[in-house]
C-alpha cells in the first residue's frame, strides 16, 4: 500500500515557525516518524512539501493512479483552496486531512476547512501525533473499504 503525504505552505519552517503553536519538530522529523509508522502498518509513503497551491495539485494528479490514499496537511490552503478541494474530489481516492494544531482553538478565520469535506476523515490538535493518527486511520480505512468503499461519502 502506498500513501501520498502532502504538506502545504510554510510547513517547511516547522521547528522554527511559532513553536508554541506547532511544536519543535521539523518536517524532516515528522517524515522520519511517518516512514517508520507506515512500515509497521505495512505501507510506504511518498512525502512532499510544497508552498504553491498548483504544485500540490500537480502532485495529486501525478500520483493518484499509483497511490491508495492521501494524507494531507494543506496548511493555509485549508481555509480557501477550492482548487485543492476539487483536485481531491476529482481523483476520488481516500484522503485524510491532518493539522498539528486544533483549528477551532485558533483565530476565527482558521476555523473553516474547505478541503476537509473532500476527505474521509480529519485529525487535528495532537501535534505530530495528528499525522500518526491520520495515517493509521487512512490505512485502516483502505484495508476495510478499499479506494472506493461504500462509506466514502459517510
Amino acid at each position: 500500500m502506498k500513501i501520498l503525504v502532502l504538506n502545504g505552505p510554510n510547513l517547511n519552517l516547522l521547528g522554527k515557525r511559532e513553536p508554541e503553536i506547532y511544536g519543535s519538530n521539523t518536517l524532516e522529523d515528522i517524515e522520519k516518524e511517518l516512514i517508520l509508522h507506515a512500515k509497521n502498518l505495512g505501507a510506504e509513503i511518498i512525502f512532499y512539501q510544497k508552498n504553491g497551491e498548483g504544485e500540490l495539485i500537480d502532485l495529486i494528479h501525478r500520483y493518484y493512479p499509483e497511490v491508495d490514499g492521501i494524507l494531507l496537511n494543506p496548511g493555509a490552503y485549508t481555509h480557501y483552496s477550492i482548487a485543492l478541494r476539487d483536485a481531491l474530489l476529482a481523483v476520488n481516492i481516500p484522503a485524510v486531512e491532518v493539522h498539528l494544531s486544533n483549528l477551532y482553538r485558533r483565530e476565527e478565520f482558521r476555523q473553516k476547512s474547505l478541503t476537509a469535506g473532500a476527505c474521509v476523515g480529519y485529525v487535528a490538535g495532537f501535534g505530530v501525533d495528528s499525522y500518526i493518527l491520520g495515517l493509521t486511520a487512512l490505512v485502516d480505512y483502505i484495508k476495510r473499504w478499499g479506494q472506493n468503499g461504500e462509506s466514502r461519502k459517510a
